[in-house]
């Protein structure tokens, strides 16, 4: 029981003062630093996607280029967050992150310039099959986007540090910011691939790029009153361009003849040369031949040749000169043009999914002779499916070597093929392969083999390429030499026929072996081994 004193003290005592409200702190006002964050997600998705192209005249765009590419800019993004979130921790200055973003500006700009040594060091690896001499190019390549990505990567977790005031805002503060950066990324995905790269080419896209970048950082530079700093950038984005620019013409060197052509398109790095009078179409890493046009001589030698004489391989009733083509793989339109002068003007599907090349086959390659091709952008397997007609030729020639599309090798793109023919129709496929080595050649043939009943290949004796030919009826050497007898064909059918005959290069596929589908289709796993054992054959053959 409390006694009256000790009531009388307690009712003294004041009662405490009630608690301030909490100062409600707001994020600094950093100018310019939401559109740097914006730019950098643009810009580091764009080097990404603009490099890809700067590769592809030299290695190609192979899923395993892209695999390369994406791993490289993951790693060396992710070394840019840990350094950049230790250093905002440290020094949270905004000229800190202005400074060093201009810096990362410069780099992209001079990528280019300092990457073509070794570009031109992977050629001269290539044509000696020196594979450890191409893949160190290809890795000292991928490793000069060091400096750029991992600097990018400073960004986001600076411009965070800098903006948090308050931990209970922490969330919202930083999904705001990497929602801007993927917002710029998602930018960054579709304006250089698809405006700037076929515009103004690859190396000014990194210049564009980096001047992007440069306009945010030297703006906070000047707002933050850092500017001898600014003065620096200035310099840095008048410097960089001009020295990049300024590399002397061309993107690579052509590997024969003299270069007539050459352009970037939004699917192929594309070249016309000229070989003692012999124009040629080269795509991409330039070490296959693409289309041929020669004016006052319709045979190549080459597997073009052979198209004319597939439909003659049908036996019986059913063989006759082709009627109407679907070609898959126009390209400059050498197997339309030497179709066209064997059967006639038949009618002639070509379909080609790059425009540009198109293009060039109608101003170096006789396209636009033709007026019996009905030339159709699209990609090929899409305008088969799409197709309601059936044809008595489909020929497929759109591997670009010497990495060719999956989708194009499956057993249910030849079922889409076979669908599309008419009774005695074939289907006609341009493989590539080495001297020694068919194992590309064996899997497409297996492939193929699961679907028709009847396959056959012809070796090509002067190029290292097999035609595959494929029907729902009989195929043979001595149909071919039947039809040959039977139908009025011009001498150059007849020659590709002798050909074809009397060099012992031509047999039946059996059933059995590596069947590629939708689902596995290990096309590029399978080229690789071939060129990394020709590669090692050399150079055991050297030593």
């Amino acid at each position: 029981m409390l006694d009256s004193d000790a009531i009388s003290n307690a009712s003294a005592i004041p009662a405490p003062a009630p608690a301030a409200p909490a100062a409600v702190v707001t994020p600094r006002a950093i100018p310019f630093l939401k559109s740097l964050v914006f730019i950098g997600g643009f810009a580091s998705i764009g080097v990404e996607l603009t490099a890809s192209r700067l590769l592809a005249p030299y290695f190609g765009s192979s899923t395993f280029i892209w695999a390369s590419l994406i791993g490289v800019t993951l790693a060396f993004l992710s070394l840019g967050y840990l350094l950049g979130g230790k250093l905002a921790d440290r020094q949270p200055r905004p000229e800190l992150l202005y400074a060093v973003t201009a810096v990362a500006a410069i780099t992209i700009a001079l990528l280019p310039l300092v990457a073509r040594p070794l570009l031109h060091e992977s050629l001269a690896a290539f044509r000696t099959l020196d594979a450890g001499a191409f893949y160190g190019s290809l890795a000292g390549t991928l490793f000069l986007m060091a400096p750029p990505i991992t600097l990018l990567g400073f960004i986001s977790p600076f411009a965070l540090r800098l903006q948090i005031a308050n931990v209970a805002s922490a969330g919202d503060t930083a999904g705001s910011l990497y929602a801007l950066s993927t917002v710029g990324s998602i930018a960054g995905s579709f304006l250089p691939v698809l405006v700037l790269i076929p515009l103004i080419g690859t190396a000014a896209t990194f210049v564009v790029l980096s001047l992007a970048l440069l306009a945010p950082a030297v703006a906070g530079l000047i707002a933050v009153r850092a500017r001898p700093l600014a003065l620096v950038a200035i310099v840095g984005a008048l410097a960089a361009p001009t020295l990049a620019l300024a590399v002397p013409g061309g993107i690579r060197p052509p590997d024969r003849g003299e270069l007539l052509h050459e352009q970037e398109s939004a699917y192929n790095y594309i070249q016309v040369v000229d070989d003692g009078g012999q124009r040629e179409l080269i795509l991409n890493e330039g070490h296959a031949i693409h289309s041929i046009y020669n004016p006052g001589q319709l045979l190549t030698g080459g597997p073009w040749d052979y198209f004319m004489v597939a439909p003659l391989l049908v036996a019986g009733e059913e063989a006759h000169p082709p009627r109407d083509v679907m070609l898959i793989g126009l390209a400059g339109g050498t197997v339309a043009r030497q179709l066209s002068a064997a059967y006639g003007p038949i009618p002639i599907d070509g379909v080609e999914i790059d425009p540009d090349i198109v293009a060039v086959g109608r101003q170096y390659f006789g396209l636009d002779e033709l007026a019996n091709v009905n030339v159709e952008i699209a990609d090929g397997r899409y305008a088969l499916k799409t197709s309601d007609r059936s044809y008595d030729l489909i020929g497929v020639d759109a591997y670009r070597q010497p990495y060719i599309p999956f989708q194009l090798t499956s057993r249910e793109f030849f079922q889409e093929v076979a669908d599309h023919l008419c009774p005695g129709g074939v289907a006609v496929v341009n493989a590539g392969r080495t001297t020694t080595d068919f194992r590309l050649v064996d899997a497409l043939g297996a492939t193929m083999r699961d679907v028709f009943p009847y396959v056959m290949a012809i070796d090509v004796a002067q190029y290292t390429n097999t035609i595959l030919v494929g029907s729902q009826s009989p195929l043979s050497a001595e149909a071919l030499q039947a039809n040959v007898a039977r139908f009025r064909l011009d001498a150059p059918v007849r020659q590709v026929a002798a050909w074809s005959l009397g060099e012992g290069n031509m047999r039946t596929i059996a059933p059995g072996g590596m069947v590629f589908t939708d689902d596995r289709a290990p096309v590029e796993m399978v080229i690789d081994e071939m060129i990394f054992d020709a590669a090692r054959e050399l150079t055991g053959g050297n030593r």
